[in-house]
């Protein structure tokens, strides 16, 4: 990839609570990430990378400019086999002020996994600014600060070398999409990027006595392939462009025959969909997701979810057992319809991250400043024997387990007596302090009033509890511990179980009902009834968990039903999905009861094109799947589609630059309205399976509307952006 900084932080964040943002001196382009506010050497800025591209064992170039003071330093991080932190150093180079290049052209990654990097000083706190953050294959010369040692005097192009390998820009004996980045940063500042007179004989691609010109890296990028010997003029014809002036870039977009690629793209049979147009629940169907934990940060709401993963038998589909699950899944959004998938946290297991648990069920999720640095963390079941704990830098992971057994377990004084210590739920309160809520069961217990839900304080580092956990007396409680604060008061919710028949409460079976306190532990004073079971929603009856929380001033419920698989014709299996809907919270302090829809909640805001927008981030599919974990993939074959809704174009779009790779090559057509809508554009992937950005024009495309991508062979996307 290669970041300019230019539309935003190209995805890089703060690390250690220092601040990012952009503007301040650039190095090239108008604009740097510059990273203020460190209280410590190692707090800087930093970027996950992608675990789908980055492998283990093998070689990249990695090259950051940077300006600051002292030795400056590109590092990574990552976790061991065993699951340890490990620190590496991958360049570093002395600033007095001035940009210095922190290159390594073949430095191999550590056996591991969730690499981040980052960039941090060796010593002090003082701001300091990074641009042009590129990671190209092994070997590959990355132009820097530091001045070249060789001439700009372009040779004439009517005598050329014998040895000239037309676009090998770069001199590593190849013609790849590299070195049209080598060639485009040469056309837009000379004195910086400077080229040797062979590199510079090589990259005069079309011949015409004009010099180096962005003509040049277009023919590359748009034949992105091994071009042997010299390439005949003839093989270009065709390739015209336009430019389109923005406010800080130039972007060079290729003119291309929509009737030619629409007949290139063929006839596909478009996958189905199982969510109705208009419809918004469940919220995701690429897969399901279970006993929904939510979190809010930095202006997105954080959904952390049970696996339910299909389970088969003899190549048929069986019931869900929840024996086997051992990962969580997150989603995010910041407008509740479009969500991206964030993949899998593999959490439970050998193979896991909290190796001494065999489950990972009911997580929950929340955020807190410590010592500066914001962490967060995820609790969850170890089937109903307990709760542990991960930890992370930032919600999508990579996480770690801070203390390698339950936080909560049978032997937890005042825990001996609850059948099911399981179903956590967290508060991290106005003061900072935090609390967690857990437990469930009957066995043994009188139905009423089993008493086995418990409340506990947590430490100030999260990760154990304070004093012994007590009782909450919640009428006829089964399971599904819920927790948030209205109003100065502390409302804790949970599902009632299966024997409520002639209550005093006018209760339903399996329903969420809710207490509220005047403090956190309690007592909790019994108040009402706020959603019944989801069978008198969906057809299907289950088990009921649910959490309540509000965001951007409203208030809503998010819950899990067994909808999706019904329609998936998989109905009394058990598999959950993850809805919402909205809550009332009436002026006397009690709750509306909910009505689950199909429906769901309406868009609170456009989506935004013209930044990044990761592939994996959308409202409706046909087909498609995830991988990765944090910065995940779109997985996609023939007929498989995606649509991105309320997206908001604004005058108009002039351009779209898709990163994707394809094995085979693959053409992606964008629709607008649905998978069968009218064609805006055509992006075409090449051969290979390398992941590059390709851009193309668009036609007829402004205002807000729903944009989708169709596939017409396999490909991996990780993002799109309209120009």
């Amino acid at each position: 990839y290669h970041d300019t900084f230019e539309d935003g932080s190209d995805e890089w964040e703060s690390r250690g609570g220092a601040a990012v943002s952009t503007g301040g001196t650039a190095y090239a382009g108008s604009k740097a990430l510059t990273v203020s506010d460190r209280e410590s050497a190692w707090r800087g800025a930093q970027k996950s990378l992608d675990s789908l591209t980055f492998k283990a064992g093998e070689e990249y170039s990695f090259s950051v400019a940077a300006s600051g003071s002292g030795n400056m330093m590109l590092s990574l991080q990552y976790t061991d086999a065993s699951g340890e932190t490990k620190y590496d150093h991958i360049a570093n180079g002395e600033s007095s002020g001035d940009y210095v290049q922190l290159a390594n052209t073949n430095y191999k990654l550590p056996e591991g996994s969730g690499y981040i990097l980052y960039v941090e000083t060796e010593e002090g706190t003082a701001n300091f600014s990074i641009d042009e953050a590129i990671v190209a294959k092994a070997g590959t010369q990355i132009s820097g600060p530091a001045p070249a040692a060789t001439t700009t005097t372009t040779a004439p192009a009517t005598t050329p070398t014998s040895d000239i390998l037309y676009g090998d820009a770069n001199l590593d004996g190849k013609v790849t999409i590299a070195d049209a980045t080598a060639i485009l940063q040469y056309v837009a500042n000379k004195d910086k990027y400077k080229l040797s007179e062979k590199a510079l004989d090589n990259a005069d691609v079309y011949q015409r006595g004009d010099g180096v010109t962005a003509r040049d890296a277009l023919s590359i990028q748009m034949l992105d392939a091994e071009i042997l010997d010299k390439l005949p003029e003839s093989y270009l014809e065709g390739y015209e462009t336009t430019t389109t002036t923005t406010t800080t870039t130039t972007t060079t977009v290729p003119q291309v025959d929509f009737s030619a690629l629409a007949q290139k793209f063929g006839n596909v049979t478009i996958a189905n969909s199982y969510k109705k147009d208009n419809d918004h629940n469940p919220l995701i169907t690429q897969y399901f997701g279970a006993d929904p934990g939510v979190m809010e940060y930095d202006g997105r709401v954080y959904i952390y979810m049970t696996d339910d993963h299909l389970l088969y038998e003899n190549g048929n589909v069986t019931k869900e057992t929840y024996s086997t699950i051992n990962c969580l899944r997150c989603i995010s959004s910041d407008d509740l319809v479009n969500w991206t998938d964030h993949g899998l946290i593999n959490a439970a297991g050998q193979g896991g991250i909290a190796k001494w648990a065999g489950n990972s069920w009911a997580p929950t999720a929340c955020h807190k400043t410590i010592n500066g640095k914001e962490k967060f963390f995820i609790y969850f079941a170890n089937n109903a024997n307990g709760i542990g704990v991960l930890t992370s830098d930032s919600p999508i992971g990579p996480w770690t387990d801070p203390i390698g057994h339950a936080l909560i377990d049978r032997k937890t004084a005042g825990c001996t007596d609850v059948p099911w210590v399981f179903d956590p739920a967290v508060l991290v309160d106005d003061d900072g302090k935090g609390y967690l809520y857990f437990g469930g069961g009957t066995d043994n217990l009188p139905k009423d009033h089993p008493k086995s839900s418990r409340c506990v304080a947590l430490s100030d580092d999260m990760t154990s509890i304070v004093g012994t956990p007590a009782v909450i007396d919640a009428p006829y409680m089964f399971e599904d511990s819920g927790i948030h604060k209205y109003g100065g008061k502390y409302y804790y919710s949970y599902c009632t179980n299966w024997s409520t028949g002639g209550n005093q409460y006018g209760l339903s079976t399996a329903a969420i009902d809710y207490m509220v306190s005047d403090s956190p532990l309690g007592p909790f004073t019994y108040k009402g009834e706020v959603f019944k079971n989801i069978g008198n929603f969906f057809g299907t009856t289950g088990n009921n968990h649910h959490t309540i929380m509000q965001f951007k001033g409203e208030w809503y419920l998010f819950y899990h039903a067994q909808y999706l698989q019904d329609v998936m014709n998989l109905k009394d299996m058990g598999y959950r999905s993850t809805h919402i809907d909205k809550i009332t919270m009436n002026t006397d302090g009690t709750m509306k009861q909910v009505t689950g829809t199909k429906t769901g909640v309406d868009q609170i805001k456009a989506l935004d094109p013209f930044t990044t927008v990761r592939a994996a981030t959308f409202s409706h599919q046909g087909g498609i799947e995830i991988t990765g974990s944090g910065n995940s993939l779109v997985k996609a074959g023939k007929g498989d589609w995606f649509k991105v809704s309320g997206v908001d174009c604004g005058s108009g779009a002039k351009s779209i630059t898709v990163k994707a790779s394809s094995d085979s090559g693959c053409i992606i057509k964008v629709c607008k309205g649905s998978a069968s809508g009218t064609a805006v554009s055509y992006v075409e992937i090449p051969a290979g399976g390398s992941m590059q950005e390709v851009t193309v024009p668009v036609q007829d495309l402004s205002g807000k509307t729903e944009l989708c991508f169709v596939f017409n062979n396999n490909a991996s996307v990780d993002s799109w952006k309209l120009g």
